[in-house]
């Protein structure tokens, strides 16, 4: 058999196993789409009699089996997220590390997304997309539906109880209270859902954590809302009755424990008063910290409602303690800081040290901790670097805003003079950084390699992710990998011109010596309180401070995170569900009905540590090995690859390729600086009818809620009235707003 025999056969192979993989990965998108809409529909029905009889008829035939009672009630209402959840793994597998775009994937014509088209600009959501949008509405309807189905029941509910007319107002009103937490139990399916940072679920529709936090500040809103009515309609009816204070210290052993709902509701409004915008702006540390009573919230409702009732939230929370506890054991490690320095502006860049077999892009963000501030805050940043700048490093910039970041400044101000008289310092006096990483997390695909055409908007500091960007998009050029921009326009207003040296976080150049023979790249500045450039302005990009090395012990980032590895994070989950299946089985089999344990508060707790126990104990022992595994893969690919320079930089020399080339002229004529004045998005965009013609733009926006107002507001207004040879505009936000 010749080469060319075997060449033929090699394709032939491989195309057929592609074929197989996208049939594998069609049949597991509509089981998982079946799964999820069934479930979907059987929540949104079960406030009436439908879904009332449907879960009537389930619990006979399923309360008999191993799981009882409460099984039923899990398998039902949390059971299909979790099989959800385990297929999702299996897809992602399946599809490999990154998404390619390629032109086949792209519409030759403008395309309307829902997703990218801002509906609502103003107001208490914030931008709304029109997805988004489309889901408040359907939220909307199924709370009146709720409202309306359990009032219909209640009244028909309230002929079979014998009471006097003076008491069937106070037996409505508690009856009413009921459904206000039931509603709020079923919003309660979905709030964990969006915080799981490394979720396998927000992967596979690929929303990241940062724009999830804020559908979880909805659903929060809206389930302590109903929470809190269900408190105030006991309240009152207890209040007329005269036993407000006897029964709200009231803890029964079979059926609701009244007191335990009482402290879960006070913890739940704490968390809820301090999440308000106003607090989290002005007192973060405030809403941070109360926010960990989360803990007591959801323990003390397992108490209230017991076993059989918390498991209709069950599958979201255990979602949410996997990703938890992953979090925790690769926050434990203390990772090196490569290099760390400070622009003229006052920004920080700090350059950390991670295995070469963690991935992520240009679009992620990181959680750090310094411990030499705080052992408890974790504040996240936008990565500054490619996944293609070097496999041993990930760089963030960080603006001084606030006490942390003024600390973290005079911190490194201490690393500096420390530098200066090394010899006289002792090494137990000599400053550090001692840093702890959560992450990376972010879109699951590069969705800035989608478009031909990108319109990349930042303010301020929010350039940081656009260097990654760029650096993701010169490197790909250099290297001819799969990558779609071609034109690519910067808009970045800034209040002083001392931000200005922050373009020396990116060396195009260097990066991609010939990009303006590869990519048409326009950076245009606003520097909106300078009415005039300073005399040192024009080198002002070229002074940065000396990098600085840590003294550290450390090692790179851990890989354990749940946006890693796809086998491992697949093993972590199944093995953690099955843990939990098994021990829930076994405790009832072995010790609830052997020792006819009857008490729900007691069974409720049972039921919690459970869940923690599975995912410390089983998903704890895939953890160790996955953490094995990690340290020995990067050793090997480590060995394989040339070590990073002081910089953070990986060993490259453009020397030859910058030969005869003019690169500071090339440099200069892309960037337009103008002074006293902001943007004009309307003017920009009309500029851009005639030059871009009828395309998909991408627009990303990164910066303060008004700068993204702004934009979106100019992008519907465009959109609506566009005529078809001028281009269609697609919102995407990557800020982050806890």
């Amino acid at each position: 058999m010749d080469d060319h025999e075997i060449s033929l056969l090699s394709k032939e192979s491989s195309s057929s196993s592609s074929v197989v993989a996208s049939s594998f990965k069609w049949i597991l998108k509509v089981v998982m789409s079946v799964i999820f809409v069934a479930w979907v529909v059987f929540l949104a029905i079960y406030p009436g009699k439908l879904g009332d009889g449907i879960l009537t008829n389930w619990r006979a035939v399923s309360s008999h089996t191993l799981f009882g009672t409460t099984g039923s009630m899990f398998l039902i209402f949390s059971g299909p997220i979790l099989v959800i959840s385990v297929l999702a793994s299996l897809y992602l597998i399946i599809s490999g590390e990154e998404k390619v775009f390629t032109k086949k994937k792209i519409s030759k014509f403008p395309r309307f997304r829902l997703w990218t088209f801002p509906v609502l600009v103003d107001g208490p959501f914030g931008v709304v997309s029109a997805a988004e949008f489309l889901g408040i509405m359907i939220f909307s309807v199924f709370f009146l539906w709720a409202i309306y189905a359990y009032t219909m029941r209640d009244l028909d509910l309230l002929d079979l109880f014998h009471v006097l007319p003076k008491d069937r107002s106070m037996l409505l009103l508690e009856i009413t209270g009921l459904r206000f937490g039931m509603i709020g139990l079923l919003c309660m399916v979905f709030l964990f859902l969006p915080i799981s940072r490394g979720s396998v679920l927000l992967r596979l529709v690929d929303i990241p954590f940062e724009h999830a936090t804020k559908y979880h500040v909805w659903l929060g809103h809206i389930t302590m809302a109903f929470f809190s009515f269900h408190g105030l309609c006991y309240v009152v009816a207890w209040t007329v009755q005269g036993r407000l204070l006897e029964l709200t210290f009231e803890w029964k052993a079979t059926g609701i424990a009244v007191l335990p709902g009482v402290i879960s509701l006070v913890a739940g409004l704490l968390m809820w008063v301090t999440s308000l915008q106003y607090v989290r702006k002005h007192y973060f540390e405030l809403f941070f910290y109360t926010h960990q009573l989360y803990v007591v919230f959801v323990v003390f409702l397992a108490l209230h409602v017991g076993d059989y009732l918390f498991s209709i939230v069950a599958g979201g929370i255990f979602l949410f303690i996997l990703d938890r506890f992953l979090r925790f054991c690769q926050s434990r490690r203390t990772v090196d800081v490569i290099s760390a320095k400070s622009f003229p502006c006052g920004t920080l860049e700090l350059v950390i040290s991670k295995p070469p077999n963690m991935r992520y892009n240009a679009l992620s963000f990181v959680f750090l901790q310094v411990r030499e501030l705080s052992w408890l805050q974790w504040h996240p940043f936008s990565v500054s670097s490619s996944p293609l700048d070097g496999k041993h490093h990930v760089a963030v910039l960080i603006k001084v805003l606030g006490g942390w970041t003024a600390k973290l400044r005079d911190q490194l101000s201490n690393l500096y003079e420390a530098e200066n008289q090394d010899q006289l310092l002792s090494p137990l006096s000599y400053p550090k950084i001692t840093t702890c990483v959560e992450g990376p997390y972010g879109h699951e695909s590069p969705y800035h390699l989608a478009y031909e055409n990108l319109v990349l908007v930042a303010g301020g500091i929010g350039i940081s992710p656009f260097f990654a960007i760029l650096s993701d998009i010169l490197h790909r050029k250099r290297d001819g990998k799969a990558c779609l921009p071609k034109k690519v326009l910067v808009i970045w207003a800034i209040k002083n011109s001392d931000e200005l040296s922050l373009l020396s976080s990116i060396d195009i150049p260097s990066i991609c010596p010939s990009f303006s023979h590869k990519i048409n790249l326009e950076i245009n500045i606003y520097v909106t309180r300078q009415s005039e450039p300073l005399l040192e302005d024009g080198m002002v990009h070229k002074m940065v401070n000396p990098s600085v090395k840590p003294r550290s012990n450390g090692c790179p980032m851990s890989v354990l995170v749940g946006t890693g590895d796809n086998i491992w994070s697949g093993l972590y989950l199944v093995s953690s569900t099955i843990g939990f299946l098994l021990m829930i089985t076994l405790l009832d089999i072995f010790y609830i009905n052997k020792f006819n344990i009857t008490a729900w508060w007691y069974k409720g707790l049972l039921f919690v540590v459970c869940m923690v126990a599975s995912v410390l104990i089983f998903g704890g022992l895939v953890v160790v090995f996955w953490n094995i595994w990690g340290e020995k893969a990067g050793e090997v690919e480590a060995n394989g690859h040339d070590k990073v320079t002081m910089n953070g930089e990986e060993l490259h020399n453009p020397s030859e390729e910058l030969k005869g080339l003019n690169t500071e002229e090339d440099i200069q004529s892309l960037i337009t600086t103008r002074y006293g004045t902001r943007p004009d998005f309307k003017e920009i965009f009309e500029s851009l009818n005639g030059k871009w013609g009828s395309v998909d733009v991408g627009v990303i926006v990164c910066g303060p809620a008004s700068l993204q107002s702004t934009v979106a507001k100019e992008i519907r207004s465009h959109s609506i009235w566009r005529s078809t040879n001028h281009p269609l505009f697609h919102f995407n936000s990557h800020s982050f707003d806890l």
